[in-house]
């Protein structure tokens, strides 16, 4: 995959389509986006929620919920636990949160009888975007995380993270990622600056083959990541320095930042799904665009294709 159109393509092209369990799917922006993916091909929307009123809603907006599946469900805590019953009885591939706090969603996701995430693992938020430059032939993919999930990580969390973004990278066709591990500065500034130990111990590890054929540098300055120009002035040549593929920040706050300064101030298509059970989950705001919405739909659905063929799953 060299950009998000080439995912779009794809999912298009699936002989078998998607079901994305959206719920609770009674608000006007979450109906719209379940039918606008439906229309472009990208997934088969199963609405969870309160029936009267989405119905309600959908004729106040001129949309038409008759031919798709629809499950009664008022309440919304409940609406997502049936989301998730449905993804293990193989009545869907993925989860679309609706109006309800991503809390909600991730502790559905993360109950343990659910057996969605392995023991061990952790869920987080992942986005990819078409890196600047690719008109002119540059970049290609980039991957962003965590914007969403993970406040204030610690080192074994910024591990797992990692892990969960190499998984998503490979699951794009990148076989040999390249990760930067983001800080204010490339030396290591401890305690001042933790993220930048944090980010030190990480790129060891990989060193020692703790990520397979991954490359990871850390810590590593936003301009060092991306910027061939700015890492050849500053004399630094690890090989993801310039070229990074996955761009890990140390907390939620500045990875939040570096999200909303792409898709707000760059007017960047931002695909991002939660990642790290056995179901990608779409958590879209009130805010994004449509354009937005359907690509991250796309991206879940990808990515779920991915992991069913990799179990040997029609």
């Amino acid at each position: 995959m060299r950009c998000l159109d080439d995912i779009v393509r794809a999912v298009q092209s699936a002989p078998d389509k998607t079901r994305v369990a959206i719920a609770p799917c009674a608000e006007g922006f979450v109906l719209r986006a379940g039918l606008a993916a439906a229309q472009k091909g990208l997934a088969v929307p199963v609405f969870i929620g309160n029936r009267a009123k989405s119905l309600e809603l959908a004729q106040a907006r001129g949309l038409d919920l008759s031919a798709h599946e629809f499950i009664d469900c008022p309440d919304d805590a409940e609406a997502v636990t049936r989301a998730v019953e449905l993804f293990r009885a193989g009545g869907a591939q993925l989860i679309m949160k609706g109006l309800v706090s991503t809390s909600t969603v991730l502790k559905a996701v993360l109950n343990k009888e659910a057996g969605l995430v392995p023991e061990g693992g952790i869920l987080s938020h992942v986005s990819v975007f078409d890196a600047p430059g690719r008109e002119l032939g540059l970049g290609g993919l980039m991957l962003l995380t965590d914007a969403g999930v993970n406040i204030r990580p610690t080192l074994q969390r910024k591990v797992e993270i990692l892990r969960n973004a190499l998984a998503t990278a490979r699951a794009l066709g990148l076989e040999t990622p390249r990760a930067a591990m983001l800080a204010a500065t490339e030396k290591v500034n401890y305690p001042a600056m933790p993220a930048t130990l944090d980010a030190d111990m990480i790129a060891k590890m990989a060193e020692q083959g703790e990520f397979g054929s991954a490359l990871v540098a850390g810590p590593l300055a936003l301009d060092l990541a991306v910027s061939p120009q700015a890492a050849a002035l500053k004399g630094v040549s690890h090989p993801v320095a310039g070229h990074a593929d996955i761009l890990c920040t140390p907390d939620i706050e500045s990875g939040n930042i570096l999200y909303k300064t792409l898709s707000c101030l760059m007017n960047i298509t931002m695909a991002s799904v939660v990642v790290g059970s056995r179901i990608p989950v779409v958590v879209p705001s009130r805010g994004d665009s449509e354009h937005t919405k359907l690509a991250s739909i796309a991206l879940a659905a990808y990515l779920a294709h991915q992991a069913r063929q990799e179990e040997g799953k029609p």
